[in-house]
């Protein structure tokens, strides 16, 4: 059903009407309502299906494309946070509450990518990125220890909210980028050339340049949320423009053109935590807002969850 909302998107730059922005559904329509807080969308086009993690409540929810079901796909999960999808298809979670970044076999068994740097436990990651080459990148803010509520109440060891890499040969965890307030979504460029990442706290996205030994360059700043007063940033997505779409917090789901523009935004009513690209055509944006789960058919294409464009949506057969 659409819900009772007229005003889905806000143009601020008519690159938001021309890019055809703002064509497809004309409201969201409500998948789930009944979360604590919903967070870390991914999309397994195999299957046709979306995972979720509703983190206060311990669970991670699924959500069946072809008949609309709703059920649970793990319970006592870690307080996770963040999904995405690896080149082969395969789930990476960040466990808030487990303070580690885990990998789903195609079998159901969990294999853990990462729980310390330098002999220390990680504090609480937030969400992962999967670059072509097999690595996980994935940011650690202290969300998850500063109180039980979305986790489990600790000091952090490391004393610092960072980015970090898992090397895909190695397994080596090494720190990319820090000085951050609270790093939280990260998303690649389609050449893979720049990593975009947001930092809560601070209230701007910075970018990266990825060099080819897997170090970044110093980060610069993308874009800031007081131009749109309270915001706060939480993840990202790019469409196969080169558009980066927002999760805005308080004030719904920003698209930001290449150049750093603010040209438009979706108008959401709840405060929305996480977005992902999904359906046949990659043009369905799925959003986690508080306690609900959103969508709606846009007149975009979203790219593949690990950043590049030209890469195919895993299926049974690639697996």
């Amino acid at each position: 059903m659409t819900s009772e909302h007229p005003a889905l998107y806000e143009k601020f730059d008519d690159r938001f009407r021309t890019g055809r922005c703002m064509n497809g559904d004309d409201g969201l329509e409500v998948l789930y309502t009944g979360c604590r807080w919903a967070e870390g969308p991914v999309y397994l086009p195999a299957w046709r299906q979306l995972i979720w993690s509703d983190i206060p409540n311990d669970r991670m929810l699924r959500w069946d494309e072809e008949t609309g079901a709703v059920g649970v796909f793990r319970r006592s999960a870690g307080h996770t946070n963040g999904n995405t999808l690896d080149g082969r298809g395969r789930l990476v979670t960040c466990e808030q509450g487990n303070r580690r970044v885990t990998r789903t076999e195609h079998d159901g068994t969990i294999t853990v990518l990462a729980e310390h740097w330098q002999g220390k436990r990680l504090n609480s990651p937030n969400d992962a990125a999967v670059k072509s080459d097999g690595s996980v990148w994935f940011s650690d803010p202290d969300f998850g220890i500063t109180s039980d509520y979305e986790g489990h109440r600790a000091q952090s060891e490391i004393g610092s909210n960072n980015v970090y890499r898992v090397d895909p040969g190695t397994g080596e965890v090494r720190l990319v980028a820090d000085g951050f307030g609270a790093p939280n979504g990260l998303v690649f460029s389609a050449d893979e050339r720049q990593l975009f990442v947001s930092d809560t706290r601070a209230g701007f996205i910075r970018v990266f340049d990825v060099r080819e030994d897997g170090t970044l360059s110093d980060g610069t700043v993308f874009a800031e949320a007081g131009a749109r007063g309270a915001a706060r940033f939480d993840n990202l997505r790019f469409d196969d423009a080169g558009r980066l779409w927002v999760a805005a917090m308080d004030d719904g789901v920003h698209c930001y053109d290449p150049d750093g523009t603010l040209i438009g935004r979706l108008v959401v009513p709840e405060t929305v935590a996480n977005i992902a690209w999904g359906g046949a055509k990659r043009n369905r944006l799925f959003i986690t807002a508080e306690t609900s789960l959103y969508s709606a058919v846009m007149g975009v294409t979203g790219t593949h969850p690990t950043g590049p464009g030209r890469r195919r949506w895993p299926t049974p057969e690639s697996r």
